[in-house]
């Protein structure tokens, strides 16, 4: 039985809510209706895409986690945190981070995901780069999706120090590795 537009809408406001991860092909397969239908009734109920979901939810999770910066400092998205642990960021590389003449990605963006990173799994209120040694090993394009993965090695609250390893990826790919030593504070 074909249910009404209004009743749709309303399971549909249910639906998302309860499993805001859902993608809009299993919510068409679902309600039994085309993708596009389903994106039309998000966009009159004014519910985002589902990249734009995760994005809030992440936001909403993270802002409470991380202590060492606000998330805006952020470069690329953080999409895992564990502090002292590990964390994982995405950075879309789009015309602004690139040299116009080559499309290559200007280093200092990738340095800037890795870093932010490396201060953002920090569990302390007060997290700085001490130095860095790090490695760039691909030129990555426009278009290309860098992923960086940051684990924590070491920590030694009473010498106040932190050893974050930052890899990032485009694809299996490593594009850029670094060893961030990070001062934190001792009281931590």
């Amino acid at each position: 039985m074909r249910r009404s537009k209004k009743e749709r809408q309303k399971l549909l406001q249910q639906t998302i809510k309860s499993t805001p991860f859902i993608t809009d092909e299993e919510l068409a397969g679902k309600f039994g209706v085309s993708i596009q239908t389903i994106r039309l009734d998000r966009l009159e109920l004014s519910i985002p895409e589902l990249r734009e979901r995760i994005k809030n939810v992440a936001e909403q999770t993270l802002d409470d986690e991380v202590k060492s910066l606000s998330l805006d400092e952020v470069i690329g998205e953080i999409i895992d945190l564990e502090l002292d642990g590990q964390a994982i960021s995405i950075l879309e590389v789009r015309r602004e981070h690139v040299f116009s003449r080559n499309q290559i990605a200007r280093g200092h963006h990738l340095f800037a995901q890795a870093n932010s990173l490396a201060v953002a799994v920090i569990d302390d209120e007060l997290a700085l780069t001490a130095s860095a040694n790090i490695r760039f090993t691909r030129q990555v394009k426009e278009g290309e999706r860098v992923v960086a993965k940051a684990k924590v090695t070491a920590v030694e609250k009473e010498k106040g120090r932190t050893v974050v390893e930052v890899n990032s990826y485009v694809g299996e790919e490593v594009v850029f590795s670094g060893s961030f030593d990070m001062y934190r504070s001792k009281q931590s």
